[in-house]
């Protein structure tokens, strides 16, 4: 079954996909943009501190309960289950996270496909076709429709050609080159007049917003979307991987990445807020507050690529393509997740799989283009702000008290034989029983009566 299924062919390449799966537009825009509203380097050493201490221990829980079953998230959780009762409520977990991540890629393919939009419209600009690149720019259905129906069906070409092929392949090319935009621009960007003001504020901690709870639950909240825990994408993955693989340490590599790539976008983010501000671009509102992460994106950048000359049209569509780009990784997760559902539940060829499960997706994603004012921060709200965060307390609970201890130490010695008397095998354990099950309660508490 594991041949069928396909898997990694290399460390490399699963670390590559599973970090692009984490890295996507939350990194590179929601991470900077929630630190410059969080006190800034204070924000930065409290999310660096609990994706170790939160982020990660889940990682591997979602890996490990993916690579012991070896198929999609519901029957993953069914298979680490111990009894009728533990197996049922498994597979409503799994089924439900296989929804949350389905439901999570139609509004992304919206937002995926404005960045498609914004990457092209300064080429069209640069050339002197304005009506072009105003419709690009410009808030309407007809935009809205095709850049996302073309965001669905480039995730749905990547994900047909299947695990080696497809999402290894094109992450071991997109997350080496989102790495080296991001270096370039934060390069450029640091050249500019402004810049060094916003460095300071991204590195230099104020110690006495640490402890602030609006601060520690931003910051928990960003760890917890940042690696896509509960969503079931990491689960399928984690399934993919080989025996002979070491979870543990796979999965570190997987967050330093994931974190590298957060750490790096405030690099570039945070002195281009101050660059904006010294070109006299506002980036807070007459309240004093800073502006929503959405109008950065869409407005007040494009307002600081504007003053940048004849340069605006390259140094603006490279950086709306890295967000395509880390879009991408992301996205071929997401569908991948469904599609493994499909074929092991469904018994469909895969490619027939790919098409049902990308149309399927698709279409709701035009459903919401449709409807945005009603459906769009909706669907957002259902699917992040709630499932998400209770799917990923399901996995806690699974991980921590339905899989027993001796089959877990089982499945992770495959990987690595002298596990057992290690630093890991003697906190691990019992700290993903008792203290993630709390930080993830104290985040679906957050979620709900936000």
């Amino acid at each position: 079954m594991t041949e069928d299924r396909g898997q990694f062919s290399s460390r490399l390449g699963f670390v590559m996909a599973a970090a692009g799966s984490a890295v996507g537009v939350g990194n590179i825009w929601g991470f900077p943009t929630q630190a410059a509203s969080n006190g800034g380097g204070a924000f930065l050493l409290v999310y660096i501190i609990l994706i170790f201490l939160l982020g990660y221990p889940m990682l591997v829980a979602e890996l490990l309960i993916g690579r012991h079953g070896q198929a999609n998230p519901m029957k993953s959780m069914q298979k680490v289950a111990s009894s009728p009762v533990t197996r049922k409520i498994g597979a409503i977990a799994g089924v439900a996270s296989i929804l949350v991540v389905t439901l999570i890629f139609t509004f992304y393919g919206i937002i995926s496909g404005w960045f498609m939009s914004y990457t092209l419209a300064p080429i069209a600009e640069a050339f002197g076709a304005q009506d072009k690149a105003q419709w690009l720019t410009d808030f309407s259905l007809s935009r809205n429709l095709v850049f996302t129906l073309l965001f669905g069906l480039v995730t749905v070409i990547v994900v047909k050609k299947g695990i080696k092929d497809g999402i290894e392949k094109w992450s071991t090319r997109l997350m080496p080159l989102l790495f080296l935009l991001l270096i370039v621009s934060a390069i450029y960007m640091m050249t500019q007049p402004g810049a060094m003001a916003g460095l300071k504020v991204y590195l230099i901690p104020d110690f006495s917003k640490v402890l602030e709870p609006s601060l520690l639950a931003s910051a928990l909240g960003q760890t917890f979307f940042s690696l896509s825990l509960g969503s079931g994408a990491m689960m399928v993955y984690g399934s993919y991987l080989s025996k002979k693989d070491s979870v543990p340490k796979l999965a570190v590599q997987v967050t330093l990445v994931d974190t590298g790539v957060a750490l790096l976008a405030g690099l570039l983010i945070v002195p281009a807020m101050y660059v904006a501000m010294h070109q006299g671009v506002e980036i807070y509102d007459a309240a004093g507050n800073f502006l929503k992460e959405d109008t950065l994106v869409f407005t007040v950048l494009p307002a600081l690529f504007d003053t940048m000359g004849s340069a605006k049209y390259v140094v603006s569509s490279v950086f709306f393509f890295l967000l395509v780009v880390a879009a991408l990784t992301s996205s071929i997760a997401m569908l991948e997740t469904p599609v493994a559902f499909v074929c092991e539940t469904l018994g469909m060829v895969r490619n027939k799989a790919v098409w049902l499960a990308g149309a399927m997706a698709t279409a709701t994603s035009c459903i919401i283009v449709f409807n945005f004012e009603t459906l769009f921060s909706l669907v957002i709200k259902i699917s992040t702000q709630y499932a998400q965060p209770l799917s990923s307390l399901a996995v806690c609970v699974f991980a921590g008290w339905v899989w027993h201890r001796n089959q877990v130490l089982a499945e992770i010695k495959q990987g690595d034989e002298q596990i057992e008397h290690s630093l890991f095998w003697r906190v691990w354990p019992a700290y993903v029983k008792y203290v993630c099950p709390i930080l993830v309660g104290f985040l679906v508490i957050r979620s709900i009566t936000a």
